[in-house]
């Protein structure tokens, strides 16, 4: 459910190879005891469903390509951003995914419970990273992050805050006010771009304040896109408030095509994310080189699809706005030389 487009930007870098493995977890790592044996057999065998989680973001992954314009980009940022692209993806499987070893019958509670507990070990795993002491993560995709982590100096913060979001979205589905939305946004997208400065060696205070500007931006602009796709999983990220305030309803968003009191809701809540781009974009005037053009790319995947859904005349549910790619590639161009 933590989609966020910055997520789709990062897995554009994924060169075509795996990302994650099939760490198995470790064998005899359990007490003697009865209840302690039956813990390590639970601990097991979240770990082992974890894991087979953990292929199919291998095969998601297989199939990404560089886009040409960001080749360019230092290989050892590549590798890194292909671990923090691994870790996202798989934290967002286990939040939203299939779950392997449950069945298609199985009660909606025992779903939530399941993917809590392994979120759970996800995050004991992580914790691991961050323990001199400890022994090597589970998960072949944690091992990999813990190389990440260890030459970029990266908090483990954004880790935490990014399972949390999967988290809240096994109990949340609707946002009252934009307040929510916008704390929901501080745990599942802001993250990933502080996590990009840091491995870009860029991360300051200021950097990161507007960073998170963008990345809330970027989430909203894929909420307001997705209206019609997030209902059909029974989920709505436009603020219950801005719904009142238009008039809408949720039998208006199941419509076919948007209403005009549809329209003017997408219409505010792609202004306010335009701001909110804006407000972020003079990072990348603070930035040079490789390092400047990859957040550029991320404003200009923001800035197309707003222009986007303006084109379609806000009307996201008649289908889904996509950015074409010369308009990507030209507001790119654009950000970069214009710093902002």
């Amino acid at each position: 459910m933590t989609r966020v487009s910055l997520f789709a930007f990062i897995s554009e870098l994924c060169p075509n190879r795996q990302v994650t493995g099939t760490g198995a977890g470790r064998a005899g790592s359990s007490g003697t005891g009865g209840a302690d044996t039956a813990e390590a057999g639970e601990r097991e065998e979240a770990v082992a469903v974890a894991a087979r989680v953990s292929l199919a973001v291998a095969a998601k992954a297989s199939a990404e390509n560089f886009p040409v314009a960001l080749r360019v980009l230092p290989k050892r940022w590549r590798a890194h951003l292909t671990a923090l692209y691994g870790f996202a993806r798989l934290t967002d499987d286990i939040g939203d995914e299939p779950l392997p070893g449950l069945p298609g019958d199985a009660a909606p509670e025992t779903i939530t419970a399941t993917r809590l507990k392994l979120l759970d070990e996800l995050q004991a795993d992580v914790a691991r990273i961050y323990d001199d002491e400890a022994p090597e993560p589970d998960l072949d995709a944690i091992k990999a992050l813990k190389r990440t982590v260890k030459d970029c100096a990266i908090p483990a913060e954004p880790f935490y805050d990014l399972i949390q979001a999967n988290r809240q979205d096994q109990l949340v589905a609707r946002y009252a006010t934009y307040q929510d939305l916008a704390d929901y946004c501080k745990l599942s997208a802001n993250p990933v771009g502080q996590v990009v400065l840091y491995i870009m060696k860029a991360a300051t205070p200021e950097r990161i304040a507007a960073s998170d500007s963008i990345c809330t931006a970027l989430q909203i602009i894929e909420h307001t896109q997705d209206v019609a796709e997030d209902l059909a999983n029974d989920r709505i990220y436009l603020p219950r408030q801005d719904m009142d305030a238009y008039q809408v309803t949720e039998a208006d968003l199941a419509a076919k095509t948007a209403s005009a009191r549809v329209r003017d809701l997408v219409k505010f809540e792609a202004d306010r994310a335009r701001r909110l781009l804006d407000e972020g974009a003079p990072l990348v005037g603070t930035l040079r080189g490789a390092a400047r053009l990859a957040i550029a790319g991320y404003v200009a995947g923001g800035r197309a699809t707003l222009k986007a859904i303006e084109a379609g005349g806000y009307d996201v549910l008649r289908s889904t706005p996509r950015p074409g790619k010369a308009d990507t590639l030209a507001m790119m161009a654009s950000c970069y030389f214009k710093g902002r």
